[in-house]
Formats: structure tokens, sequence, C-alpha cells
């Protein structure tokens, strides 16, 4: 039987990795049920229509006809920052990352919102249909350039990154479960998938984009793939491919690394591309069992993942709790994502963002502690005055009770020894003009430690 406090520390640890985390408040509603319960609450969002959306495009003019990645951005970073189903969004984001189409060669701000509201809608279900809506999703076969693919002349783009990927991938060694001759054969069911032509945006607004699948251009004629012989198309492509052990081991792989651990452990991806298998590529299935499993409650893994720029920007934005409605500030959220490189909306190629370790820098750390010691040092924020508010409230006689408070308050922070003893002695050698000032200098020291790089 867990502790009040230790089921806190681990709803804490399941928040920051199964969102963008929660603030001390929350992780007290929260632990008024059991851990299970609330993995299965955030494994069950409702998917629906956005309920602040009027209020979204009232404050976000540019964004109603978004014609760049650029505009439709406040759309999303609003929901990244603010909503309660977080799992919901942090699944969008890694799909965004994984079946990866750019912005800026799109230029459909619209068509990227289209897409993150497809990883909602589809995300937590099960791959294959995930898959297919995506390779009919006519941001995608732009950006893959499917609409130059013929029946006498196929554009192997698509068919190739489905496969490398998207799906089965390739090991240390280039190679993978498939052949060259799968890549085309590939190319050549996917022929006749593209994009409807859409009008130019100037001066009625960009109109939205639409799949079109021309029969007469689609190579109507037998293929080999993955060892199979038939008349196939691209759906009965995605069919056979999102239910290939390779498939299975590359997606619970990627998996495992965004929600577990930058260093893979063979045998829990093994158990869950077992899951993946056993329920037919279902995504919520693996997830459930992820964030149920000891391991992944095990106090090993905790704050050893390198926070991307938009854990950071996000975990920081729910934590401060300024926002109450849209505004202008709200609306540059992705600028400081991007400062620390990661432009939401537009990743950087079909390969997505290179995370861990690679996200960090000279320049993208001095952005990230900016950011974190501005936050949290805003004293007009409801979060950061409820913070100081449960840090005043509780025994801060010494140096060690105020920084186990404020790491507490901060959500069940944890640091290593060392850290502690440099903030400790911080406190100790100076003086501070209130109790308040005192802790608003030991929250920015927390937010500018190596240590709350990790989440």
């Amino acid at each position: 039987m867990i502790t009040s406090i230790e089921k806190k520390v681990l709803l804490a640890h399941l928040m920051r990795r199964a969102g963008f985390g929660s603030n001390y408040n929350q992780l007290e509603e929260l632990s008024n049920f059991e851990y299970d319960e609330v993995v299965d609450q955030l494994l069950n969002p409702e998917f629906g229509s956005l309920e602040d959306q009027d209020l979204l495009d009232r404050y976000f003019i540019a964004s109603v006809e978004a014609r760049t990645a650029r505009h439709a951005d406040p759309q999303w970073t609003w929901r990244l920052a603010k909503s309660h189903k977080q799992l919901e969004e942090k699944i969008s984001l890694f799909w965004h990352g994984l079946l990866a189409v750019g912005g800026v060669k799109l230029d459909h701000g619209l068509a990227m919102l289209a897409e993150i509201d497809l990883f909602r809608k589809y995300g937590l279900s099960n791959f294959g249909t995930l898959l297919l809506k995506i390779s009919k999703d006519p941001g995608m076969m732009y950006w893959l350039d499917n609409q130059n693919s013929h029946k006498d002349a196929p554009n192997e783009n698509y068919g190739r990154e489905l496969l490398e990927l998207f799906s089965m991938g390739i090991d240390e060694n280039g190679e993978g479960a498939y052949t060259e001759e799968d890549v085309k054969s590939a190319a050549r069911a996917f022929t006749g998938w593209a994009s409807k032509p859409t009008p130019p945006p100037f001066f009625l607004g960009p109109f939205d984009m639409e799949f079109n699948f021309d029969e007469s251009d689609h190579d109507n004629t037998e293929k080999t793939f993955l060892g199979n012989k038939g008349n196939f198309n691209g759906e009965d492509i995605v069919e056979m491919v999102a239910m290939h052990k390779a498939t299975a081991d590359f997606i619970c792989k990627r998996l495992y690394l965004y929600f577990v651990s930058e260093e893979i452990n063979d045998e829990e991806v093994i158990k869950l591309s077992d899951i993946y298998m056993k329920n037919q590529g279902e995504i919520k299935k693996v997830l459930e069992y992820m964030f149920k499993s000891d391991h992944f409650k095990s106090e090993e893994i905790r704050f050893k993942k390198v926070k991307s720029p938009s854990d950071l920007v996000f975990g920081i934005t729910r934590l401060v709790d300024k926002y109450e409605i849209p505004n202008l500030d709200s609306a540059e959220l992705a600028v400081n994502t991007l400062l620390m490189g990661q432009f939401l909306l537009n990743p950087p190629s079909v390969e997505g963002w290179h995370e861990g370790e690679e996200w960090i820098d000279s320049g993208s750390l001095i952005e990230r502690i900016n950011y974190a010691t501005s936050e949290i040092s805003n004293k007009n924020a409801k979060g950061v005055k409820d913070i100081v508010d449960i840090v005043l409230q509780k025994n801060i006689t010494n140096s060690d009770e105020i920084l186990n408070n404020c790491l507490e308050s901060l959500g069940y922070l944890e640091i290593t020894e060392n850290t502690k003893k440099i903030i400790q002695e911080h406190i100790e050698k100076n003086k501070f003009n209130s109790e308040e000032e005192k802790i608003l200098d030991i929250l920015k020291l927390i937010v500018s430690t190596p240590d709350f790089q990790y989440c």
C-alpha cells in the first residue's frame, strides 16, 4: 500500500509523461482517484467539437483563414496549454513528429490544423485506421509529392516513407523487413491518390484541401508486396503494413522512446509489441499496458527524459496558469518553442524532430532558462500566486524544508542532492525582504537547474 505522498509523486510522473504536467492543486484532486482510474481517464477522452472554438476564432482572427503554419499555430498551442484532455494533445504531438508533414512546404495552415484534429480523433485508436487516414490526408499527399505519382510514372516518395519512417522502420544498417521491390509496389499501389488542386487564396481566402482518387491514373495491375501477390491498392498496402510484426516493433519502440525512456529496454518493447499484435494494432491498449506497468512506475525512469521544447513551454505555461482568455501573449507561445528548436506545425523533414539530448545546445538552453525563470517569477500569474501561498502555509523554518516544499508545490519535482546543496547554500547566505521574495528566488533557481530540463 503506497502512502498519499507516494501516490501524488506517481501521478505527477504520469501527468508529465502522458501530458505536460499538473500543478499541486490538480494533483490533490487527482489523488482522490486510484492511479489506474486516472490512466483510464487519460486514455478515454471524448472526442468532439472544441468547446471554446468560437472564442479562439474571435481572438486569433488570422487563424480563422490560416494561410500558413504560423497563422495556424495559436489554435493548437492554446489546446496544448489549456486542454483538460492532456493525452489527446500529447499523442497528437507524437504523431505530428512521426507522421510528419511540413507546414512551410504545404503553405496551408487550415490543412495543418485539420491534420492535428485527425491525430486527436484517431491517435489513440487503431494504427491501421490512423495510417489509412493519414494516407488519404491531402496535406500528406502534397507533402510527399503523390500528386506527381502516375500509373505510367510512379513517384516512390510516399511508398518509401510509409515503410521506412511511418511504419516498419529500418535498423542501424539501413535495412528493413521490406525490399526495394516492396517500395516500388507500394508506390504503384498509391498511384492516383492525390490532393485536389485548390484555388488561389486571394481574395476569398484559403479553400479546404481535399483528397482525390483518380481511378484512371491508378496502376490496376498485379503487384508483389511483402511476399503477397494481388491487384493491390493503397488500402491493401496499409492493411498489410499495419499488422506486420516489424510495424508493431517499430511503433512500440517509438512510443517507448516518447513516453518512457530514451534508453530502450528491449524486454519492455517486446511486451508492448505483443500487446499491439494481440489487439490488432490498438494504440490505446499499448499505452494502457505501458502506463500501468511496474516498469513505467519505477523510480529509475523518472526525470531521465530530456524535455522537448513543447514539454518545457507548455509544462511551465500550465504551471503558472496565467491565461484565462486568449490574448496576444498566448498567440506567441509557439515562438518560444521555435526559439528552442521546435517549429510546431513545421517539422524540419519527413523524419520529424531528433529528440532527446539533441534538443539542447548552448543557445536553446539559454532560451529554456530565460523562458522558465521569466514565467515562474511572474507574481501576477494565478499559478505563481498559488505556489507561493502553498509554500507559505507549510513549515519553512529552515532551508531544507522550504526547498522541499517549493519542489513539492511545483508538482513534486526532484533534483539531485548536489543541486539541493547549492540552492540551500544560496538560501542561507542571502537575505530577503520577505518570505515571498525568498520563495520566488528559490523557484527561479529550481527552474534554472540542469535537473529541470528533464521530466
